[in-house]
């Protein structure tokens, strides 16, 4: 029953992605070339969104389908950590021209070569988790 709820919410999801021009290679490179406000106020927006999500959140006590309260814990601020983190994902975003949630909506769409991408952040992330208990967080 869950993956349904997933598949309900990814499907429209997507086609916001799509239709909305987030996935465009040309809208991404744009941002970072600072020739459009386009993606700047598309994620100005999913922060006032996800701001306002947490908000309720956290003051609801909203409880998931198992009955377990949502709740979070914040990751502490280092600013090395984070900036390393950042410029390696505002990189690989520039080169790629997708990031994580786009990439399988390029999947979705038929744009197969990101299946080269999406190998790659999974050995990534597989190699991140191999070696996350020996780095200094």
């Amino acid at each position: 029953m869950k993956n349904l709820a997933f598949f309900l919410i990814g499907i429209p999801f997507g086609i916001i992605m799509t239709k909305s021009e987030v996935i465009s290679w040309f809208r991404i490179t744009e941002m970072f070339r600072f020739e459009s406000f386009h993606m700047y106020g598309v994620i100005g927006v999913a922060v006032a969104v996800g701001a306002v999500a947490m908000f309720i959140l956290k003051n609801r006590h909203v409880k998931t389908w198992t009955g377990v309260e949502v709740s979070y814990t914040p990751m502490p601020f280092n600013m090395k950590r984070h900036l390393l983190a950042g410029s390696l994902f505002g990189i690989g975003w520039a080169i790629t021209g997708a990031c994580p949630g786009p990439m399988w909506v390029l999947l979705g769409n038929g744009f197969w070569v990101i299946l080269i991408y999406l190998v790659g952040a999974t050995i990534g992330t597989w190699a991140y988790g191999a070696v996350a208990d020996k780095l200094p967080h």
